[in-house]
């Protein structure tokens, strides 16, 4: 049963190119462990009705065949080479796991 993963991620402050590095990198490497990435928004607060949280830098849904398909992918050592630039941007993010029903 595939797994969906749902980020919200928020940046530090002027981090905006390093988090775009990390990204040229990570996403890629997605489709390598049976995953897609499904969705990958930047709101800019038009589209939001209501909101009782900040607003996100980007949102991103992300499928993966299975749990060990995520794994592989949170241990690939490309991206692991990469992660200076996720941490150097991302100050948090909120990250939702769940299932189609």
């Amino acid at each position: 049963m595939s797994i969906f993963l749902t980020q919200l991620i928020y940046l530090h402050k002027g981090q905006e190119d390093s988090f775009h590095q990390f990204e040229e990198i990570a996403i890629p490497i997605i489709a390598k462990y049976n995953g897609k990435l499904l969705l990958r928004v930047r709101p800019n607060g038009k589209e939001i009705i209501k909101s009782n949280i900040e607003e996100p830098y980007e949102i991103h849904l992300v499928e993966f065949e299975s749990d060990k398909d995520l794994e592989s992918f949170s241990k690939d050592e490309e991206r692991n080479k990469a992660l200076y630039l996720k941490e150097k941007a991302i100050r948090s993010i909120i990250l939702i796991k769940g299932n189609k029903v």
